[in-house]
């Protein structure tokens, strides 16, 4: 039997002493031994910030999220192995490839924020500039910087890769080392892949480390410039949460549980409506997807009194024909339970429900004279859920859950806050009222919550599926922590400052131009300039030009906008500007007009306009003169040696008045030709 080695301190290391066996979930064959004892997690926790840290620390966060993405590309390429080693685990193919394909799909998603989103450099500048002063020679901002230390990231056995991936890609984005702990009983599908990254080569040494097994003394190794993280149950979750050293360094401690998700049939849904048919297919495949071993499973199926029969009929003849068994047989919809541990645990949890008293409607008994996990799908009825708290309080973590009768539209709000703190929710509706009642009542109870619909229904991506775009996480048994959310999920890994001083100094802290700081001015108009020639700073003051009646009726002509403020003398008079004034649109035209430079040169295209806002009405007569100035520059990666390099260069736009006041600030973002490439 093959011992699983753990990779720490920059090489493959086996535990000694008392193994735990890792079988396979399908017919029981003992296939690893799994055993962290002895391993030095004081060293393997230094080298991980000596090296790995020091090295992603050093790279700007395109440099970073360009690694992400050949990452992802690698194991790409690479994904037969793990499916092989998948199938270990009693999923299907199906399941497999969420897990495999859903998590490397989330390091391409980290991937094209860090490049589209965030500065080239190892510094976040998360705000624009604060004024705090009448003069403005004082401001702020706040800036996100990496912290120092190591990520834990102790992970579940249900998604060994995606669980991995999806903390793993904002880990490395925020410029910080990883420690893998993976649950055991999928342990070998986890090293499989760290070990696929380990070969690349494509990240540095101390990156990312993998702990099979135990963690032993890891935590007590921490200090307050490390994160942990957690997924798993809530139990478990509770306990480490507390752990001494955790609370006395006041270590970030991110939680994500599983938890007795719902999903509610509104009361405006009949059988004959098309949403019964999506409520009854979300549930069943919700219900047996991974064989229920699923953080959002729907575990409680909450319905209108009067339709209880109708939606235990439909769910008993769907989910009757399904039968688990081997996945790589032709027909079968469900694989196996983990191990025959979480078979003994579903049964187990099972009976404390039916004895709490909920009634079988489907299955509800495991066969424990054949091999493998298996555990059917299973329907329990809760007649009295307000009187049964078993049904908001114990989670059988496989393909079962309990139907449940709502009186009316505020009991089911009710029941589905019962769960006290859930990952998601789904409310299957055509009625906008209620969608929106139920968002009101029950979303603080809920980390997501899905309104499925006739319409939704052609592209959701279900009840059970986190997107890396969304925060994935909830309340209460939920754990209060926060996974993915984009952006957000980066910074759980950095530290929030506020830096205050004049805007020069700020601007030099942030390497982007701030309004107050001083600018640079030559002979050479700054859309001469290639991107690696321009600096933040770098500044033009245009001519004048004064406004005109004319130029408002030729406006309002060519555009066909004769809005009354603009065009009706008697009516403008009466409004708040006391005359005719200046279209806003026309103003950031012939702003153009003065800052563009005409000729072919480095700037290739206009890419869009920012936080456009009219400051003061611009009047006939009245002279304006506009400041174009560089703000900041992010480099646009070549993908292939054909594009153009190039790079997004963002130009703060002031257009004043004779009187040097404001009347409209926005931000323009332009392609800039680089002179140099990629290739």
């Amino acid at each position: 039997m093959q011992q699983l080695a753990s990779y720490v301190a920059g090489r493959w290391q086996t535990g000694q002493g008392d193994a735990r066996t890792i079988h396979h979930a399908l017919n029981g064959e003992a296939l690893y031994a799994v055993s962290s004892e002895g391993l030095d997690m004081a060293a393997a926790r230094r080298f991980a910030i000596e090296h790995g840290g020091a090295s992603l620390r050093a790279m700007t966060f395109i440099e970073r999220a360009a690694m992400l993405k050949a990452v992802a590309k690698h194991l790409l390429e690479n994904k037969a192995h793990f499916y092989a080693l998948s199938a270990q685990t009693g999923a299907t193919r199906t399941d497999s490839w969420v897990d495999i394909e859903g998590g490397i799909g989330t390091l391409f998603t980290y991937a094209g924020l860090g490049n589209r989103e965030l500065p080239d450099d190892t510094l976040w500048p998360e705000d624009e500039l604060i004024p705090l002063s009448k003069e403005g020679g004082f401001a702020a901002r706040h800036v996100l910087t990496t912290k120092a230390g190591v990520a834990v990231h102790i992970n579940a056995f249900n998604f060994p890769c995606w669980g991995m991936l999806e903390k793993l890609a904002p880990t490395w984005l925020a410029g910080v080392p990883a420690i893998i702990k993976p649950a055991t009983a999928t342990a070998q599908v986890t090293q499989a892949m760290v070990q696929s990254i380990i070969d690349s080569k494509l990240v540095p040494d101390g990156a990312i480390s993998l702990i099979c097994g135990g963690a032993g003394d890891l935590l007590d190794q921490l200090d307050s410039q490390d994160v942990v993280t957690f997924t798993g149950s809530a139990a478990t979750g509770q306990k480490l949460r507390v752990h001494p050293n955790l609370v006395a360094r006041s270590i970030p401690f991110t939680m994500e549980a599983d938890s007795l998700n719902c999903c509610v049939l509104g009361e405006d849904v009949s059988p004959e409506q098309p949403e019964f048919a999506l409520f009854i297919r979300e549930v069943v495949r919700e219900m047996t997807a991974k064989a229920g071993q699923k953080c959002t499973a729907i575990r409680r199926i909450i319905v209108p009194q009067a339709q209880v029969q109708a939606v235990s009929q439909a769910l008993i003849a769907r989910l009757s024909a399904i039968i688990p068994g081997d996945p790589a047989q032709e027909g079968v919809k469900m694989g196996s339970l983990v191990n025959i541990e979480q078979r003994e645990d579903v049964q187990e949890k099972v009976d404390t429900l039916i004895s709490a008293g909920c009634e079988p409607l489907l299955g509800g008994k495991a066969d424990r004279s054949a091999p493998g996990a298996f555990f059917p799908p299973t329907l329990l009825f809760c007649p009295c859920p307000d009187e049964s708290h078993a049904v908001h309080e114990v989670e059988a973590f496989g393909p079962v859950a309990t139907l449940m009768p709502a009186r009316s539209r505020e009991h089911a709000m009710a029941l589905a806050c019962a769960g006290q703190g859930s990952l998601v929710g789904t409310v299957v509706t055509a009625d906008a009222g209620l969608a929106r009642a139920f968002i009101l009542h029950a979303a603080r109870a809920h980390g997501r919550i899905q309104i499925l619909n006739q319409t939704s229904a052609k592209e959701s991506t279900g009840h059970g599926s986190p997107l890396p775009q969304l925060v994935h996480g909830g309340p209460g048994r939920a754990g209060g922590g926060e996974e993915l959310g984009g952006l957000r999920a980066v910074k759980h890994y950095m530290q929030r400052t506020a830096v205050q001083g004049s805007p020069d100094m700020l601007a030099a802290i942030s390497q982007q131009w701030v309004r107050g700081a001083a600018v640079q001015e030559d002979r050479i108009h700054p859309f001469r300039k290639y991107f690696e020639e321009l600096q933040p700073g770098d500044s033009l003051l245009t001519a004048r030009r004064t406004m005109t009646e004319a130029d408002i009726v030729n406006f309002a002509c060519l555009s066909g906008d004769h809005f009354y403020a603009h065009m009706d003398k008697i009516g403008a008079e009466q409004s708040l500007f006391g005359e005719r004034v200046v279209h806003g649109y026309f103003v950031i035209s012939a702003a153009a007009g003065l800052f563009v430079d005409a000729g072919v040169g480095p700037v290739i295209a206009n890419y869009g306009m920012e936080n456009l806002r009219f400051i003061e009405p611009v009047k006939p007569g009245d002279t304006l003169q506009v400041r174009l100035t560089c703000k900041r520059k992010t480099v646009k990666r070549q993908k292939t040696a054909e594009d153009k390099p190039c790079g997004v260069v963002e130009w703060a736009v002031e257009i004043f008045n004779q009187h040097q006041h404001a009347v409209a600030l926005y931000s323009i973002l332009t392609l800039v030709a680089r002179q140099h490439g990629d290739f």
